[in-house]
């Protein structure tokens, strides 16, 4: 019975969502350069805000639970599991008053209305997976404009989507990138719980009646080897998600 729902209720998300993205690229637009960075960025987290409310069309419910005091004017990488891309618009939305920034594929700065313009024009790091260098390049760029900008960085270490939530390991290359450039930047892991299962079936339908959950579990300072942070954080997530260390 919740699967044949799902059916009548997905195209609704879908048609939905995409009109936000559309009635939004042009505000992007406008916001951008006729005001600058801020009334742009002010645009996008409403975006993401409208975005995150079509989640609620499925019978889907999201929550962000931070019991710690992140400080604002100091750069924050939060360090991620990843499991679908239904994991990013609660996480501009609740991280926007961290500036927070999101490393991309070079692919989706294409094509997509909002989203592709947003990644050209929001701060973030657009790399090309094929090209070593180039990655490497533009990680070193978003890390500068952390420091300068005191920003955050949403990073997923696992490179690439958990389709059935179970952590893939982290990866710290990344992490090590930004914190050359940002040495001060803290390290704050983010466990994401439930995300992977509104696409269980694929696109479609999508997985309704769920609790998505955001929660920040920690500060970790950056004393010791990128590599070590992230292990840490790693490990920090999977007690969170009850997996083996």
């Amino acid at each position: 019975m919740q699967k044949l729902l799902s059916y009548l209720v997905t195209p609704l998300h879908y048609l939905t969502f995409t009109f936000f993205l559309l009635i939004f690229h042009p505000l992007q637009w406008l916001a951008f350069n006729v005001f600058g960075y801020k009334a742009h960025k002010f645009v996008v987290d409403v975006l993401n805000a409208c975005l995150v409310s079509t989640y609620y069309l499925l019978g889907n419910s999201v929550r962000f639970i931070n019991r710690f005091d992140l400080p604002k004017n100091r750069s924050i990488i939060f360090v991620a599991n990843h499991q679908s891309l239904y994991d990013i618009p609660p996480l501009i939305w609740f991280l926007r008053k961290y500036h927070a920034k999101f490393i991309s594929k070079i692919e989706l700065t294409k094509g997509i209305p909002s989203i592709s313009y947003n990644l050209k024009h929001g701060g973030g790091a657009n790399i090309n997976r094929k090209d070593a260098r180039q990655a490497l390049t533009e990680l070193a760029k978003l890390g500068s404009r952390m420091k300068e900008n005191r920003w955050s960085t949403v990073i997923f270490p696992e490179g690439t989507r958990s389709k059935d939530g179970v952590i893939k390991n982290f990866q710290s290359a990344g992490v090590a990138t930004l914190l050359k450039k940002c040495p001060e930047a803290l390290l704050v892991p983010v466990v994401i719980r439930n995300s992977w299962k509104m696409v269980r079936f694929g696109t479609f339908p999508l997985g309704t009646f769920l609790k998505l959950e955001f929660e920040i579990l920690g500060i970790i300072q950056p004393q010791q080897s990128a590599e070590n942070l992230v292990k840490d954080a790693e490990a920090i997530i999977k007690k969170a998600l009850n997996e083996k260390v």
